[in-house]
């Protein structure tokens, strides 16, 4: 039977049962190969030559194939119709020919199909072609593109920005977006305007409302009206006038349906009717399109194959009647930058069978399966026919004039069935429905009211207007869209509030720094060019290699100039920058940049772990500190009150704002006992009772009902948490840990012992890195109580927050390791244990030499490169 390898397990079921039992499907799992996490994966010296490592998940899956291979010789591909899905194909084929398995008697094929039906899957599979090498050289530029942006980039962060996690080729361009979007609210002035609205009365006694639009015999514009004092006037001048009706035009209009839908509209629209995230809404079109309810959810196309036009007009026909279907089919044509290859829209693969007759339970699928549904019948049904009618209203002298605007629907058309969403609420006058209204009439003033405006800021972006402005710009691709938006939350350079998109103080920095040393990189243009000359390279046009050589040319030169900076000099350069959000007029006058606290210092941007924020440069004399985006005195040090004789104070540390009990003393060296701020408490609504019930901590629940020992509550790295000897098991809220009881204590610790992490409970390693290349012996990437660590025999050395555990490399723990053991003295009672293993003596003395080198801890640790 021929292998057929497709990328999920419930993508491979449903094919298998569209083939039957002459064909073995078997599933990829995605991606079988990576670049590996360090340096030189990708080698510009050596023609950008690239070296690949199967994943230890993808061994099992591999080895699978091989075996299935064996029985019969033949390997069809069949993985998704894109560019990832060609780069799988082709990943897959390599690593079979490097095991051998693949002879060259075997044939090898690749089919795509844009749907999971039976149709699409048989056609597919009587149209086979071979892998398409121009799509695969495409993947492999966008890949080492994004590895030497990544890889190289965000080193120089670590070194220069403490507190960075990360930087990617697109990731960066959409921080920047979201970055400059808050600078303009923050730099905007709101001007004061005003309007007049009058609610009139017809002679029939009907009711509408119209707006002042002329005053004193002059058209009026926006902010004409400037203040309450000409409002009032203007009212006056309406209210002392007779009014009628000078004219009543009644205009024929239309509105046409939108486009089918594509990636990137698919999650704009999700986001704004249901709030829905970029990868949650892929998350689920990507279950719809394996159980085969609807084709691939990856494409910029908006074309809709002949069938499934005609599929849409009769299924309309059946639904809605005749004439909601137009005479002819409407055809829709790409206008983005940067067309994917020929992919057909997103729509039902059976435009008959609505939501609720697929029965679908899951909610996420339910929505966006009905959204598709909808969209893509009105897509092919008729326009709304209005009638938009426009009232002019005037006195006799012609001093004053009204205008009052509405429409009537003649027929609904495709709004019987969907309307597209808004990105921002707007309300239009021509949404209203007028009265039976006719030239000459008299008017009857019922009421004439001003109203007061201001000019608002630009809004913040949701996911929705950041994926349609990144499409605007040709920035990034319809796949990427998600996991860029993610990871630059994931990286906590941006925090999702309301469904807005804001950026942190750390995120801020970032931005200002790539603006200031690597302007050209983060440029709107430069990247979205950038694309285009990758669309080439898809296209068979270009030659891969040598646009990364054009891209590194330059790029390693700014790498090497931006590594010779000092940190104090980077800092400088950002603190200039940012002085006007930084440093903002104060009322009084006076220096912006003085100590609001010490009077004495000046403010300066610092940077921690944590990101950047304001500092006193008389510390440690002065801690006064603040975020960047807050006012002098929001999170700055307040005395909150006293207890038992103590000052309860809230201070703004580096790593966040915290409560202090008292001060140090010099008899009693010891810090203070302090308590920081759990997450979603705000440092302006702390009081003294919020401080000492964070002071108090942990709290006492009771003994254990089974041993007696104490179970206590508390809120730690990892939030609020029970602890019953050295088993710790988390609570769903911050509240709970105050109000936790007996019974709730130990079901939670119950649970948690049920899931294998009780006491006792042997961990297994995150990541096994291989043998100390100095000293022998296991290294390994454990899980612990306090965070992820490293460890090697008895020495364990607790990973950098900023690095994340699964990409550490073993030169980065031998360098921790080293640093541990130079703290603690955890070599010398290593040292025994070698000889007892009978180590040659050359060992021995090797094991002391980590401790006492000390640049290897200064050593830019390799991270793995962030794909956008």
């Amino acid at each position: 039977m021929p292998v057929v390898v497709v990328e999920s397990p419930a993508k491979a079921k449903t094919i298998n049962k569209y083939l039957g039992s002459d064909y073995t499907v078997l599933a990829s799992y995605g991606h079988v190969r990576d670049l590996p996490p360090k340096d030189g994966s990708v080698d510009p010296e050596a023609d950008f030559d690239m070296k690949w490592e199967v994943g230890n998940d993808s061994k099992k899956h591999i080895k699978a194939i091989a075996d299935a291979l064996k029985d019969d010789n033949a390997l069809i591909l069949a993985t998704d119709p894109d560019r990832e899905g060609e780069a799988i194909s082709w990943h897959l084929e390599e690593a079979l020919r490097k095991r051998k398995v693949i002879k060259k008697d075997t044939p090898v094929s690749r089919v795509v199909f844009n749907a999971i039906t039976k149709a699409a899957v048989t056609e597919a599979m009587q149209n086979p072609r071979e892998i398409d090498t121009a799509l695969v050289d495409a993947y492999l530029a966008r890949r080492a593109l994004d590895y030497l942006v990544g890889f190289n980039l965000s080193p120089v962060l670590w070194r220069k920005l403490p507190g960075a996690r990360s930087a990617g080729r697109v990731q960066s361009v959409c921080l920047r977006l979201i970055v400059e979007r808050e600078m303009e609210i923050e730099a905007f002035n709101a001007r004061e305007y005003w309007s007049v609205k009058a609610l009139l009365g017809t002679p029939r006694g009907q009711e509408f409302e119209a707006r002042l639009v002329t005053l004193a015999g002059k058209k009026l514009d926006k902010y004409d009206i400037e203040n309450a004092t000409q409002a009032e006037l203007a009212v006056q001048a309406v209210s002392s006038r007779d009014l009628s009706v000078q004219s009543v035009e009644a205009k024929p209009a239309s509105r046409n349906p939108s486009a089918p839908f594509m990636t990137s509209t698919l999650q704009q629209e999700a986001s704004r009717k249901f709030g829905m995230g970029a990868r949650q809404t892929m998350s689920a079109a990507q279950r719809l399109y394996e159980a085969g309810h609807i084709t691939y959810m990856r494409t910029d196309g908006i074309d809709m194959a002949p069938e499934a036009v005609t599929a849409a007009r009769d299924a309309i026909t059946d639904r809605y009647g005749a004439e909601y279907v137009p005479g002819s089919p409407r055809i829709y044509k790409n206008k983005a930058k940067n067309a994917q290859e020929a992919h057909e829209c997103i729509r039902p693969t059976d435009m008959t069978r609505d939501a609720a007759a697929l029965k679908l339970t899951d909610a996420d699928q339910r929505k966006l399966y009905d959204l598709i549904w909808k969209r893509t019948l009105a897509c092919q049904m008729e326009s709304a026919r209005l009638e938009r009618t426009t009232v002019e209203i005037g006195s006799q002298d012609g001093q004053v004039g009204l205008r009052a605007t509405g429409q009537v629907v003649l027929f609904d058309g495709f709004l019987r069935v969907y309307e597209e969403g808004r990105d921002d609420d707007v309300t239009e006058d021509d949404d209203k429905r007028l009265p039976q209204i006719a030239q000459g009439d008299a008017m009857a003033k019922r009421d004439v009211t001003p109203e007061q405006h201001f000019t608002q800021p630009p809004p913040r972006y949701t996911e929705a207007t950041l994926v349609k402005r990144m499409e605007e710009l040709g920035i990034g691709r319809p796949s990427t869209y998600a996991s860029i938006v993610t990871t630059i939350q994931e990286r906590e350079y941006v925090t999702k509030d309301k469904n807005r998109l804001i950026p942190e103080d750390k995120g801020r920095i970032v931005t200002i720094f790539l603006l200031n040393f690597f302007r050209k990189y983060v440029g709107y243009e430069f990247t979205a060019d950038l694309e285009e000359e990758l669309d080439v390279v898809s296209a068979g046009n270009a030659d891969y290699k040598q646009v990364l050589a054009r891209f590194w040319r330059d790029f390693s030169v700014a790498i090497a100039e931006t590594s010779e900076l000092r940190i104090t000099e980077v800092l400088d350069v950002l603190d200039a920058a940012l002085a006007p959000t930084l440093y903002p007029p104060r009322e009084d006058g006076s220096d912006p940049r003085i100590c609001p606290l010490c009077g004495e210092g000046k403010l300066h941007l610092k940077t921690s772990r944590s990101g950047g924020f304001v500092g006193c440069g008389n510390y440690p004399e002065c801690r006064y500190t603040r975020p960047i985006g807050g006012e002098a005195g929001d999170n700055g040090d307040r005395v909150l009150g006293e207890d038992n004789g103590d000052e309860i104070s809230l201070r703004s540390g580096r790593f966040g704002p915290y409560v202090q009990r008292g001060e140090a003393t010099e008899e009693n060296n010891k810090k203070p006992p302090r308590a920081s701020l759990p997450k979603g408490w705000q440092p302006a609504e702390m009081d003294l009772d919020k401080a000492l019930l964070l002071l108090s901590l942990p709290r006492e629940v009771g003994p254990h009902p089974e041993d007696g020992e104490l179970i206590e509550a508390g809120i730690g790295r990892y939030g609020p948490f029970v602890k019953h000897g050295r088993t710790y098991a988390n609570l769903e809220s911050v509240d709970e840990v105050f109000t936790v009881g007996m019974n709730r204590a130990v079901e939670v610790l119950a649970q948690k012992a049920a899931r294998g992490a009780g006491r006792g409970a042997a961990a297994k390693p995150l990541k096994e890195l291989g043998e100390h290349p100095e000293n022998g012996g296991p290294v390994n990437v454990m899980p612990g109580r306090y965070g992820p660590y490293v460890k090697w025999e008895k020495v364990n050395a607790t990973i950098p927050k900023e690095i994340e555990p699964e990409q550490v490399t073993m030169e980065q723990a031998v360098a921790l390791l080293a640093e541990k053991a130079a703290k603690k003295g955890t070599r010398k009672k290593a040292a025994p244990k070698k000889a007892a293993a009978k180590k040659p003596a050359a060992k021995k003395t090797a094991a002391k030499k980590p401790a006492a080198k000390k640049p290897a801890a200064k050593k830019a640790p390799a991270k793995k490169a962030e794909a956008d």
